[in-house]
């Protein structure tokens, strides 16, 4: 309740407000706070007294929402220095002051001049301090007090997260839970009831029970239907003072949904169907849809549809349109109204998610029977068979008969049917057929090795009704016959090597045949016998439609002959057999000893070897440069005249040099090569050209005769005797060389002179087995032994 000094909490709390209205102070729970008190008085010295305690106050309260037209008074504060003479003034500061709270500064009345809100502010701190008005000096020390707002019930509860929207499974047991609801007071929680709340259901009952303290929502019904109704609407009340009258409430909305559960099995509407379907119904079209309906949605709806049972099980078929959850039903085979006019069907829709909570409830299927009725349509000609397969034979005349087409009308009246070939390609252009019979014969002569086989389209129509066609496809395949010979598989190059062996395998070759195989291999591959024996080549049949070419004779040549032909002869299997003349071209190469060619051209040595004509130029000029420099050289050597000793004044023993050059083999007058082959050939005694002996020395001449069995050492020893006792010889030392060649080789001479002359018996294929460094010489002196040969 209010006050207009301030406002009590309780009874004593009443009485000590009573106090304070009339004694004008706060005595009821005061504090006295002292400080340090010292005086100065004139013309005496300054004495320190024990401090004395100053004025007393205490905390205030203020009733929250105060909404009188006075200001709400809160308190009184009071110094014990005031006399009551005004001399005292008291000053307030801190949170509000002097906009909030005012005070009366002669009294210390303090007023609170605006309406507070506990929930926006629950409490104020201010400072106090009494000054003597006179000197405006304190009189205490500031100290520190606190207003509280007192709270009343002014807030009602508040639902902050509504309204709610929340689901629950039908067919769930009574008590379960569906949803906790929360409602806030914005009251002081510690002070009487103003915040506490209790809960209670306004809309909902009796399908939905709220518990008063926890606001948890639960059932309240068993079995509660989705199908019957699926939606709720609750209303809730959150009340605060306890649920006590006078209490402020608040109340929100909770929306609830019964989700489905598989409790419904799927029922057809009615327990016989009856449906039409044409006999001109295709095969695999949909005739049909059936529907059986279930009260669930979702998966708890979704079904399977079968026949069960009926003559037309074999006929018909039913699948399942996931999206309407209908039963289709499709054509397995056609229909013939003049074999049968009707079938039965049992189908059966079950359920494919079954919840066993529910089995109680009976079986989640159900079956009804299905009637079909066959409509009579009048039908385009039906062929005998789906496609025909027909075989001629090539080259057969024009006019053949190839095979017959049968097409009947299905219908009763049995109508005349008409034939003809529905012209799509250049195939249909060899072929007619009979209108009226259906037998096709050929226009052209066929070629199987052309067009193996051809593809028709054949219509057949009612008489009286062109307009129904039916088409059928005839398959007409071109048997074969023996009218092509056989014939090399390719253009074969063939390759001898120049030191081939007798029986050498060179290639091996093969035939094709245009016709079929059995018409074509095996073939046969011989030599024509009216021709002479080849005497270089052969072929040998390998019996497996192949054949090998050898060779006859050993080592061929590219300069005497660099290509030979052979004519061969090949036959079919065929009956009869044809044969076929090919004459195969053989080129003659050289090759590497594993086989390898590596030239077939008939070139000169130095081409051969990789040598252009413009590099073989360059050589030959180079030679002929350096002929003509070695000429001019010698030339200039020879004119050129030098004493053999330097100067006549020189008698110092000295080595005589001759700068000169002699002119081979071939050169005689400048000096006797007699010697220098072999002493024993010399037929005179030759002195030294420098300086002629006066004296003849007979001892040298009787040496002549014995120097067949001297040795070469015992020889030079004697020449060296002699030219020690030569007085004929300068008088310095000198150097002379004796080029002896030694007694003739029992071997003979290993010169190749004159031997290009000489004809010889041996061998050289050896050469061939030295290796890479002797090729050039094994080739030119097997040319030389084929040469000799031929």
């Amino acid at each position: 309740m209010k006050i207009t000094s301030t406002s009590c909490i309780c009874p004593v709390l009443v009485c000590l407000c009573f106090v304070q209205r009339c004694y004008g102070t706060a005595h009821h729970s005061s504090i006295k706070v002292t400080r340090n008190q010292t005086k100065h008085i004139e013309g005496e010295t300054e004495v320190h007294h024990r401090p004395k305690r100053g004025w007393v106050w205490n905390q205030f309260f203020v009733l929250e929402e105060h909404m009188g037209p006075d200001p709400q008074y809160v308190g009184k504060l009071h110094s014990n220095s005031d006399k009551g003479d005004g001399s005292v003034k008291y000053i307030l500061t801190g949170e509000g002051a002097g906009t909030i709270f005012i005070i009366d500064d002669t009294t210390g009345d303090i007023h609170s001049t605006k309406s507070l809100d506990r929930e926006q502010k629950t409490h104020y701190v201010l400072h106090a301090q009494a000054i003597d008005r006179r000197t405006n000096k304190p009189l205490e020390p500031e100290s520190e007090f606190i207003i509280k707002v007192q709270d009343i019930n002014d807030n009602a509860p508040k639902f902050t997260d509504g309204p709610y929207i929340v689901t629950v499974p039908e067919m769930s047991d009574m008590g379960t839970s569906v949803l906790q609801v929360t409602a806030t007071d914005a009251d002081d929680p510690t002070y009487g009831n103003s915040a506490r709340v209790v809960y209670s259901i306004l809309q909902g009952q009796p399908y939905f029970s709220v518990d008063p303290k926890t606001g948890v929502i639960r059932t309240a019904l068993h079995n509660m239907d989705r199908e019957a109704r699926e939606h709720y609407s609750v209303v809730i009340q959150a009340k605060d003072m306890a649920g006590q009258v006078g209490g402020l409430s608040g109340s929100t909305t909770v929306n609830i949904t019964l989700t489905d559960v598989n409790d419904n099995p799927p029922r057809f509407p009615q327990k016989h169907y009856q449906l039409y379907v044409p006999e001109s119904a295709q095969v695999g079209s949909a005739v049909g849809k059936i529907k059986a309906n279930d009260a669930d949605t979702g998966s708890n709806a979704d079904m399977t549809y079968s026949i069960v049972n009926g003559d037309g099980i074999g006929i018909f078929s039913i699948s399942t349109d996931k999206e309407t959850r209908e039963g289709i039903l499709s054509l397995k085979k056609p229909l013939n109204y003049e074999k049968k006019k009707s079938y039965t069907l049992n189908i059966e829709g079950a359920n494919t998610h079954l919840d066993f909570r529910f089995s109680h409830l009976g079986p989640f299927k159900d079956a009804t029977m299905l009637k079909i009725i066959v409509g009579d349509v009048d039908e385009p000609p039906l062929f005998s068979m789906p496609s025909y397969i027909m075989e001629v034979y090539e080259n057969a005349k024009i006019g053949t008969v190839v095979g017959t087409v049968l097409a009947q009308d299905p219908d009763s009246a049995n109508s005349l049917v008409r034939y003809f070939i529905d012209y799509n390609g250049e195939d249909d252009r060899f072929f007619n057929i009979d209108a009226h019979t259906g037998t096709i014969k050929t226009t052209q002569v066929l070629d199987r090795e052309e067009t193996p086989w051809y593809n028709i389209t054949v219509a057949a129509s009612e008489k009286d009704n062109p307009g129904l066609l039916s088409h059928v496809t005839v398959g007409i395949r071109v048997l074969d016959v023996n009218d092509n010979p056989p014939q090399l598989a390719r253009e074969y190059d063939i390759v001898v090597c120049e030191n081939s062996k007798p029986g050498q395998v060179i290639h091996t070759i093969s035939a094709t045949d245009k016709d079929d195989f059995a018409n074509g291999p095996r073939f046969n591959f011989f030599l024509d016998e009216h021709l002479s024996i080849n005497p270089n080549f052969t072929l040998k049949d390998n019996e497996d439609n192949t054949a090998s070419i050898l060779t006859r004779r050993r080592r061929f040549s590219r300069t005497i002959q660099d290509v030979y032909y052979l004519p061969i002869m090949i036959s079919d299997g065929g009956i009869p057999s044809l044969t076929s003349s090919s004459t195969l071209t053989i080129r003659v190469c050289a090759c590497e000893r594993d086989g390898r060619v590596r030239t077939c051209r008939a070139e000169a040595f130095l081409s051969s070897a990789g040598l252009s004509t413009g590099a073989l130029i360059a050589i030959l000029l180079c030679v002929v440069i350096l002929l003509a420099i070695v000429v001019l050289f010698i030339t200039l050597r020879r004119s050129k005249k030098e004493p053999l000793i330097i100067s006549e004044e020189d008698v110092r023993e000295n080595v005589v040099t001759y700068d000169d050059e002699g002119g081979g083999e071939e050169d005689t007058e400048a000096f006797d090569i007699t010697a220098l082959r072999n002493p024993s050939a010399a037929e005179e005694l030759k002195y030294r050209r420098d300086i002629r002996p006066e004296v003849k020395l007979t001892p040298r001449h009787q040496t002549l005769s014995t120097l067949e069995s001297i040795d070469v050492q015992e020889f030079i020893k004697q020449r060296l005797a002699e030219a020690d006792l030569d007085p004929s010889v300068p008088p310095y030392d000198s150097l002379q060389t004796y080029a002896y060649e030694g007694q003739r080789s029992e071997a003979g001479s290993v010169s190749s002179l004159d031997s290009a002359t000489t004809q010889s018996d041996q061998d050289y294929h050896y050469l061939g087995d030295w290796g890479p460094e002797f090729k050039k010489l094994a080739e030119l002196y097997g040319e030389i032994e084929s040469e000799r040969t031929t």
